[in-house]
C-alpha cells in the first residue's frame, strides 16, 4: 500500500449526506474523474483518495479524515497545497482542519533552516523570549527609516524587520533601503538582526537574497501566500544559512485552519519564525487557535527544527507580561506601532521593552 497522507477537514453536511460528501472530497481531491471510468487497478488501490474516519462535532459539521497518496505530491510545495485543498477549497462548505506531518512527509520538505534555538544564539536570548518591531510606514524616506531603525537597535531588539508593506516602490528600492538600514544598524553596534522584507518574483527575490547577504544579514520575511509556496521552497533550499520570517498577509483569504497554515505548514516549508495575529489585537483569532498554532510552531519532530511563534498585530508594551504568561518564553514578542507612539523617545521605549520581556522571561 503506497504511503498516505492523513488529512483532516471540516465539512458542513446532514447525517444523511456526510458519508457520500466525504467520498467526494476523497475523489476530488486524488483523481478528479468517477471512479468508474478507472480502469487501472494501481490507481484505484494507491492513487485514489481514501475515506478514514468521520466525526459528527455536533454543530452541522463533521470532522473528515481522508488519506491521500503521498506519491501525487511529489517534491513540490506548490502542489503539496494542490492536493491538500486545491479544488475542494472552491466548495464553500469545507475547510482544511489539520495534516498530520510523517517521516515521509518531512523527507520531503525540511522545515526551517535554522530554528528557534540557533537563533538564540545568533542573538543571545537564552533563556527568554526574543523581541522584534516593524520599520513603518512604508513612504518614509531611507534615511528617516534607517533612523528608525538605528534608534530600535539602541534599545536592544534582537530583531527589527521591514513593514510587510515595504517592497521594491520607486521611494525606497530594495538595492537602496536595505544597505542603508543594515549599516545604519550596525553603527549601533548591537546584537539586532535586520531582516527585510522580500517581493517580487522568483528571480527578483534571488536578486534580493543576494544584496541582503552582502550586507551580512541572516535573516528575511517573506509572505508565502503572496511569493508563492513552491518559491518560498526554492529560496529557503537556495539559502541554508539564512533564517526565513513568514508573514501571514492574504492568509485569511483561504479557508485553512490558521493554526494548521501558520503553525504547521509554514514550519514544513522552511519558516525559522511564523507572526500572526493574536488575540485582542487589530484580528479576530480566539486564545486557543493562537495557543494552538504556538504549540504547532514549537512541536518537537525529529527532523524539523521548531519555528518561533510571533504575535502580532497592534500589541502594545502593557501587554508583554501577559503574552509571556500565555506563550511562555519559547515566543517571539512584536511590539510596532506602540512602540513609533514615542516619537523621540523610540529608544528608550525600545530599551524599556526588551526590559520588561527579559525581567518577566527569567522571573
Amino acid at each position: 500500500m503506497t504511503n498516505r497522507l492523513t488529512v483532516t477537514y471540516r465539512i458542513r453536511a446532514s447525517a444523511a449526506t456526510i458519508a457520500a460528501r466525504a467520498q467526494s472530497v476523497a475523489v476530488e481531491q486524488s483523481v478528479e474523474m468517477p471512479i468508474e471510468a478507472i480502469t487501472d487497478e494501481t490507481v484505484l488501490r494507491d492513487i485514489v483518495g481514501q475515506v478514514q474516519d468521520i466525526v459528527d462535532r455536533g454543530d452541522g459539521s463533521f470532522s473528515v479524515q481522508i488519506g491521500l497518496a503521498l506519491v501525487t505530491i511529489g517534491t513540490d510545495a506548490g502542489q503539496l497545497f494542490n492536493m491538500l485543498f486545491g479544488n475542494v477549497s472552491l466548495q464553500d462548505d469545507i475547510t482544511l482542519e489539520d495534516v498530520a506531518i510523517t517521516p515521509a512527509l518531512t523527507e520531503i520538505f525540511t522545515g526551517p533552516n535554522i530554528g528557534m534555538d540557533a537563533l538564540r544564539d545568533r542573538v543571545g536570548a537564552a533563556g527568554r523570549a526574543f523581541t522584534c518591531s516593524a520599520i513603518k510606514p512604508q513612504g518614509l524616506p531611507i534615511a528617516g527609516l534607517a533612523d528608525l531603525a538605528a534608534r530600535f537597535a539602541e534599545g536592544g531588539l534582537d530583531f527589527i524587520k521591514d513593514d510587510h508593506g515595504m517592497a521594491n516602490q520607486t521611494d525606497g528600492r530594495f538595492a537602496d533601503r536595505v544597505p542603508a538600514i543594515a549599516a545604519a544598524i550596525r553603527a549601533t553596534r548591537s546584537a539586532t538582526s535586520y531582516v527585510p522584507s522580500l517581493s517580487g518574483d522568483l528571480d527578483a527575490m534571488r536578486a534580493q537574497m543576494r544584496i541582503a547577504s552582502d550586507c551580512g544579514l541572516e535573516a528575511v520575511i517573506i509572505a508565502p501566500m503572496l511569493a508563492g509556496f513552491s518559491t518560498m521552497q526554492t529560496l529557503v533550499r537556495e539559502n541554508p544559512r539564512m533564517a526565513f520570517f513568514a508573514h501571514p498577509t492574504l492568509g485569511g483569504a483561504a479557508r485553512i485552519a490558521p493554526d494548521l497554515l501558520i503553525g504547521k505548514l509554514f514550519r514544513l516549508l522552511g519558516a525559522d519564525a511564523v507572526i500572526f495575529p493574536n488575540h485582542g489585537g487589530r484580528f479576530g483569532y480566539a486564545p486557543a487557535t493562537c495557543a494552538q498554532l504556538a504549540a504547532n510552531a514549537t512541536a518537537p519532530d525529529p527532523v524539523l527544527r521548531r519555528a518561533i511563534p510571533v504575535p502580532a498585530g497592534g500589541m502594545v508594551l502593557a501587554r508583554v507580561g501577559e503574552m509571556l504568561d500565555f506563550y511562555g518564553r519559547e515566543v517571539m514578542v512584536l511590539i510596532g506601532g506602540n512602540l513609533l507612539l514615542a516619537r523621540d523617545r523610540l529608544a528608550a521605549a525600545s530599551a524599556e521593552f526588551t526590559h520588561a520581556v527579559a525581567q518577566h522571561s527569567y522571573r
